[in-house]
């Protein structure tokens, strides 16, 4: 009995050394991400995925590291490769946490990589999809500050291709405002309401 203790014991110790290596993991790669040092934020994003296979949160970091690495790019060989890795990060957390609207956005944001790059090449085939995936996401979590304000934002560049308002989207970006302050969120590592950058968007939007 006194044996079986020890090991249900050690067993413990040892899953919350492992739970603190996975803590401090993270904690060191946003440091790195909010310091700008986005290859070492992917990569170790990327090792924390593959000694936690089963957590959805790292594979989707790395792969947002990636995508928002890839706006800017010139060379399509580039991003092409950058938003390849990416999409195989982003299927890991699929695989992890189905019908996720954080990671369905996500899919959106990398769409837009490809239409931001290069609107002729892609805007046909992807644009419809970002419309169905910010649908979807809605339908999941109508509430959800980050779908709003992403829908609204795709919205707002699709307007400004066409020559058209954007203030229509304006609603929408105060509502995502709105909810993203009071948003409670406990759950460890869980995507956060970027309430700075919502305001930009919404200048943007009224300007």
């Amino acid at each position: 009995m006194k044996k079986s203790i020890i090991i249900i014991a050690l067993l413990f110790v040892g899953s919350i050394a492992a739970q603190s290596k996975y803590q401090k993991g993270m904690q060191k790669a946003f440091s790195l991400w909010e310091t700008g040092k986005m290859l070492e934020a992917s990569q170790l994003f990327e090792r924390i995925s593959k000694a936690e296979p089963t957590k959805w949160k790292p594979a989707y970091y790395a792969a947002t590291v990636e995508i928002l690495g890839s706006f800017g790019l010139k060379d399509e060989t580039k991003l092409t490769a950058k938003l390849n890795k990416a999409q195989a990060f982003l299927d890991v957390a699929k695989s992890n946490s189905e019908n996720n609207p954080e990671i369905i956005i996500t899919q959106a944001l990398l769409n837009l990589g490809y239409i931001a790059f290069d609107g002729q090449k892609y805007g046909m085939t992807l644009s419809g999809k970002n419309n169905q995936l910010y649908a979807k996401a809605l339908a999941i979590a109508p509430e959800n500050p980050r779908v709003i304000l992403g829908y609204a934002e795709w919205n707002m560049g699709t307007a400004k291709f066409f020559g058209k308002s954007t203030k229509p989207y304006c609603d929408q970006i105060k509502k995502a405002i709105e909810l993203g302050k009071k948003e409670k969120n406990d759950i460890e590592f869980y995507p956060k309401f970027m309430l700075s950058r919502a305001e930009e968007v919404l200048k943007r939007c009224e300007g």
